[in-house]
């Protein structure tokens, strides 16, 4: 083990919201061009770092859907250490803990997030000298999504969701997150949506979408939310539409799916409005739903130990 005063090192990062999702079609090397503006809000995994003996990686998951998760190369966050430790060439072992909080397959980025996570944090416990951009470039060998992780904010997302910039922003944005019980498989609503649209045109940035996120207005940005994987998600899971109709009846401004689902977030137009379509959707699915109030922007995968 490297003599070193920091033994332990706990990185926090956010899961995303889709603000707009448009799906090009399918190309030759089996991805779809994608354009999205991402959102990353107040729902985080901790991942944690410490020493483990040379060349070994050791992974524990905690949650309510920790079960759902391999401890091994099927997991991201094991595959980013073990990324790292070959580009850098270094001997180094790691014992990961992931605290989940981001639902597993609900469209969030969960896994791409504890990758993000995993990256920065054994950067910073094997005292490697990675500049941002480098562990962006790594993190787009590992997912789509996990540059963003590392990212956060608000920021437009094209290629296959990797080529990330920062989107003039401004205030706060207001959600309602509604979480499945059951997870979608991207694969899956991918392969619906390219059933349905076989010949979809290339996907654009809407114009009046980036000038509602930089006038701070959340009754301006609601008619331009939108995302087209949503029609192949309901159909695979028809419920996920019942839910989405329910934004003019709870009082929110709108709903979009996050991803390619199943979570389903609800634009409000202020924290108290939060509240109120909070318990509104509660009453309107159950005492059992899985409901979650987050805002954002918020940054992307940062160390909260040592501080």
């Amino acid at each position: 083990m490297p003599q070193t005063d920091v033994e332990v090192i706990r990185a926090r990062v956010p899961g995303k919201i889709n603000l707009t999702l448009g799906v090009g079609p399918l190309s030759a090397d089996g991805y779809h061009p994608l354009v999205t503006v991402f959102q990353a809000v107040s729902l985080h995994d901790e991942i944690t770092a410490s020493w483990a003996p040379e060349g070994v990686t050791e992974l524990r998951t905690t949650g309510r859907e920790a079960h759902l998760l391999g401890d091994d190369k099927t997991n991201l966050a094991w595959r980013a250490a073990d990324l790292l430790r070959q580009h850098c060439s270094v001997d180094h072992g790691v014992r990961l803990q992931i605290d989940k909080r981001i639902p597993i397959a609900g469209g969030m980025a969960g896994g791409s997030a504890d990758a993000a996570g995993a990256l920065l944090a054994c950067s910073v416990l094997w005292d490697l000298d990675l500049d941002p951009s480098e562990l962006r470039e790594l993190g787009a060998q590992l997912g789509a999504d996990v540059p963003f992780g590392l990212t956060g904010g608000t920021a437009v997302g094209t290629g296959r969701g990797d080529e990330v910039v920062p989107a003039l922003t401004r205030g706060t944005t207001h959600w309602v997150l509604a979480f499945s019980p059951d997870g979608l498989s991207t694969p899956a609503v991918f392969a619906r949506h390219d059933e349905l649209r076989p010949a979809p045109p290339r996907p654009e940035l809407p114009p009046a979408l980036m000038s509602a996120l930089g006038a701070g207005r959340a009754a301006d940005l609601a008619p331009h939310l939108f995302n087209d994987l949503a029609e192949a998600a309901c159909s695979l899971r028809p419920d996920l539409a019942d839910t989405i109709a329910l934004a003019p009846k709870v009082g929110a401004l709108t709903a979009v799916l996050c991803g390619s689902g199943p979570t389903v977030a609800f634009l409000v137009g202020d924290e108290a409005a939060a509240v109120d379509v909070h318990l509104a959707l509660r009453a309107e699915l159950g005492s059992e739903a899985q409901l979650r109030r987050v805002h954002g922007p918020v940054p992307g995968a940062r160390l909260v130990h040592p501080a």
